[in-house]
């Protein structure tokens, strides 16, 4: 797996495919193999670029601690030593953060931004301040692991989604308790809503119907930014995971300038087979 180093660190990535660049940034817990099902579907058209954040998979921590301007500035070095002038950025959760952040330090520099299950803000509301707290305060009472259970199951609740489910937690048992707490810290201290006007990007929002983060707060900041709004029916907040064709349909339109697929195709996968498991375990695999 390549690895560029950052301020004598390395960030570890892979690249896929051929075309219009585009990055794509995972979440809290995650690494950048969890892209696997996007990886798949948008690699016949575009260049893939998927990093672990520092920290993350195969990363290093940042020897500066965690931040969501750290992230992004890192990224944008990378991108940078890829020769790469323009990108088309996707983050989900924690990584639409890093994402939004990436688009406000280089606003002409990303043509395209899709947010799936992301805030601009995690400060201004009561019920994102308890949630925070109480995945916090679950890691240091239970420990990573048996907290990543907890994680996994709210997730992936569904009988047919127990592949994903066990997956979940065995990637978020596997991250260090600080190194997954000072991210969360890193993304309770981030802001970005008054410097949204900034923002030039065509930009894609994409929300988990039952997502845990209020979906009156994302067609606000869809508002704000100008967006498309997009709602999968059913989703929680692993909408790249459980609704994995509506969101790679919804990327393959953006990504191409095409009006986004009509409300009765954006629904949450219903079927999780055994192909979707072992495209998983191969593209984990190859990060490893």
């Amino acid at each position: 797996m390549p690895a560029f180093y950052y301020d004598g660190v390395p960030l570890h990535y892979r690249q896929y495919g051929y075309g219009e660049p585009v990055l794509l940034i995972h979440g809290l817990g995650c690494s950048g193999a969890d892209w696997a099902l996007q990886v798949s579907a948008l690699e016949q058209q575009f260049c893939i670029i998927v990093p672990d954040l520092p920290g993350c998979g195969s990363s290093a921590p940042p020897r500066s601690g965690y931040s969501i301007a750290g992230f992004a500035l890192t990224l944008w070095a990378l991108i940078n030593h890829l020769k790469v002038s323009r990108v088309n950025i996707v983050g989900f959760s924690m990584g639409g953060a890093v994402a939004l952040e990436m688009v406000l330090q280089n606003p002409l520099r990303v043509p395209r931004l899709a947010l799936i299950n992301s805030l601009a803000t995690y400060q201004d509301n009561w019920h994102k301040w308890v949630y925070a707290r109480i995945s916090a305060a679950s890691i240091r009472f239970f420990g990573m692991h048996r907290a990543a259970n907890i994680f996994a199951t709210g997730l992936f609740p569904e009988p047919w989604q127990i592949k994903m489910r066990d997956r979940a937690a065995e990637i978020v048992a596997s991250v260090p308790a600080a190194a997954y707490l000072g991210m969360s810290d890193a993304l309770e201290e981030w802001s970005a809503t008054d410097r949204l006007g900034r923002v030039r990007s065509r930009t894609l929002v994409i929300a988990g119907e039952h997502d845990h983060t209020p979906l009156l707060e994302k067609r606000a900041l869809a508002a704000q930014l100008h967006a498309s709004l997009v709602v999968v029916r059913g989703s929680r907040h692993g909408t790249p995971f459980d609704a994995s064709k509506a969101t790679n349909c919804c990327l393959l339109a953006w990504l191409t300038d095409q009006p986004s697929p009509p409300y009765d195709r954006l629904a949450c996968d219903t079927v999780a087979g055994v192909e979707t498991r072992a495209l998983i375990r191969s593209r984990v695999e190859e990060h490893a």
